[in-house]
């Protein structure tokens, strides 16, 4: 199949915007909780759909008074947290335009996101950030930003009181101005390449999108009594994404802005579906390997993660025996409940995005219980163009089109989309607009395949394959994903283009190696340093790419490789906020250890 169009489920009237979404929540006579909000005694407390409209109101008022005109764009800069949709949707109502800021954001970051968008006020959760933000608005004499608010403290306060002379009426003309071709958010891409674009993404897009999603089996998942913890940075499109769409649905959202508060969260809240990038699954599987390992327990682990993938691929083919049925049973009682028990319990489903979450672990986690729906999209394309449905799944692939949406591979293998869930450009780049459109299809950049019952499947980047000096072409994510998901590794990056051979650069993970070292007889205070250079760990990381090696041809096989002492981080400028590596930053800071690698090689062989 090389193309699959999906007809909308619902049509949405063209006056329509976001705003309308909370409305429809306030008029229910069970005035569903929208958020829940933990109190200063730890506990959590629910924010009504009327609660949450009226303050919103206030905001949007307060944003009205201070000169905040409709179609203005105001920034947010902020961890992931309640305030956050507050605001986003105060600003939806005063009629402007939002713009998402990373918090962690340098300030010449900070000031091309206010600049290029034109914002003329930006909210900052803390001191810290508003220092950011006037930095930036210094440094770079952006003049048209009149206005610098924190949500901490009193700054929200006092844009509630200086809007109690804006009218309801003048409220609500204000807010019913935008329909569904006008624009809702302008978000950066994260910017793995050159400077970050704004992609225009419009209020049809949004609740298009989300109505469309909520007519599939997926509102089995999301609806008026699920519940779910958002711990993904807002600024990211797929959070943003699933803010609206819990909105939407009625569904209880809580935030954590900080990851290491995870589960506590998790186990304190009880939520039924959560969201995630394949990274943090990867590291709820290690983890729990980990801490088996160190218990004397890997064994038994890694027979009842075997079982719980044989018992997922076996219950997908319809081909489930009796004695897998028995087998995962025990393991259930021994294993399976205990990581359930860790996510607090009820949590039945995840979302995963951002990137391919690979066939094994998509099967281990549905074994165990949780049914992970991979989906596939871009912030061009307002996160999912595909998503796997309870209703409609096949582990290993990213899911068919979301009603209202088309998918077509083209000549190359490129994935085009087209559908409710496109943007309708780059912010004044009419350029970039013209080049990332073919015959009114979007180009993702994706390399891609559709099978016969239209599930698409991602085999790479198209910017990202690796053509070697032999000129074969090799597809990265295939080696580092295998590789990566191994406890002790962090990160891969595989190199080669025009050179002789296929080579890798590898980090270990800072948190599973002293368990590591200890079950293979090393000392445990052994440094990230000084165990890249140990033979024992050399030799583990040659087994695993050897492994990995299995599933490609010999020509795309790693053949050298470099443990390198240092994480790629965000904090070193090697990862973007969500989590993907930005390859040619990687190639340059690390530009000595690759040319070592291929002169020792060549070396080795003269």
């Amino acid at each position: 199949m090389r193309e699959i169009s999906v007809p909308p489920l619902v049509t949405v009237p063209p006056e329509t915007n976001v705003t309308d979404l909370v409305l429809r929540q306030a008029a229910k006579a069970s005035n569903p909780a929208l958020f829940s909000r933990l109190d200063a005694a730890g506990q959590w407390q629910d924010v009504r759909a009327t609660d949450f409209l009226a303050d919103v109101s206030l905001l949007a008022k307060g944003l009205m008074a201070s000169g905040v005109a409709a179609g203005d764009r105001v920034g947010i800069m902020s961890r992931t947290r309640y305030e956050w949709a507050l605001i986003d949707f105060a600003i939806w109502f005063a009629g402007a335009v939002s713009v998402p800021i990373y918090e962690t954001s340098s300030p010449s970051q900070v000031a091309w996101n206010l600049g290029d968008s034109g914002a003329v006020a930006a909210f900052g959760e803390s001191a810290h950030h508003e220092d950011i933000i006037r930095q930036a608005a210094s440094s770079e004499g952006l003049t048209g930003l009149r206005h610098v608010w924190q949500l901490e403290g009193e700054a929200l306060d006092e844009v509630r009181a200086a809007g109690t002379g804006i009218s309801d009426e003048e409220l609500e003309a204000r807010r019913s101005q935008a329909s569904l071709k006008d624009l809702a958010t302008i978000i950066y891409t994260s910017g793995t390449t050159g400077r970050p674009k704004g992609c225009e993404l419009t209020h049809g897009n949004f609740v298009e999108l989300s109505d469309n999603v909520l007519a599939t089996s997926l509102g089995q998942i999301v609806h008026e009594q699920a519940r779910t913890i958002m711990f993904l940075p807002l600024a990211h499109v797929f959070a943003r994404f699933i803010s609206v769409l819990a909105v939407a649905a009625g569904v209880t959202v809580a935030h954590t802005p900080d990851i290491k508060n995870l589960l506590p969260d998790l186990q304190s809240y009880k939520p039924t579906f959560i969201l995630a990038v394949p990274r943090v699954f990867e590291k709820v599987y290690n983890s729990a390997l980990t801490k088996a390992e160190d218990g004397g327990k890997g064994a038994i682990f890694h027979r009842a993660a075997e079982t719980a993938i044989a018992f997922s691929r076996a219950r997908q083919a319809g081909k489930l025996g009796l004695g897998l049925r028995l087998k995962h049973t025990l393991f259930d009682k021994l294993v399976y409940g205990k990581l359930r028990d860790a996510m607090g319990g009820q949590v039945a489903h995840a979302v995963s995005g951002g990137g391919p979450l690979g066939e094994r672990l998509g099967h281990f986690f549905q074994g165990i219980g949780l049914q992970i729906l991979e989906g596939y999209g871009l912030t061009e394309t307002t996160a999912p163009v595909t998503v796997n449905t309870p209703g409609l799944i096949k582990i290993g692939t990213v899911g068919a089109p979301i009603p209202g949406n088309a998918v077509r591979i083209a000549d190359d293998g490129e994935i085009l989309a087209k559908g409710v869930c496109v943007m309708r450009g780059y912010f004044n780049r009419q350029d970039l607009t013209a080049e990332a459109f073919v015959d009114g299809w979007f180009r993702t950049g994706d390399i891609g395949q559709l099978d016969g019952q239209g599930f698409l499947t991602i085999t790479g980047r198209k910017k990202e394959i690796i053509v070697t000096a032999g000129g074969k072409n090799v597809v990265p994510a295939l080696l580092e994903d295998q590789i990566r998901a191994d406890a002790l590794v962090s990160q891969v990056l595989v190199v080669g283009d025009n050179r002789p051979f296929i080579g890798a650069l590898v980090t270990l993970d800072e948190e599973a190696l002293p368990g590591w070292l200890q079950r293979h007889g090393l000392p445990a205070s052994t440094t990230v340093a000084e165990a890249t250079v140990n033979p024992a760990v050399t030799a583990a990381v040659q087994e695993l790419i050897n492994r990995a090696n299995q599933s490609v041809s010999q020509a795309e096989a790693i053949k050298s490789f470099r443990i390198v002492p240092s994480d790629f981080t965000e904090a070193s400028g090697h990862l973007t906020p969500s989590m993907k590596v930005k390859r040619a930053q990687v190639m340059k800071d690390f530009e000595n250890v690759i040319e070592e690698m291929y002169s020792a090689k060549r070396t080795t062989h003269a």
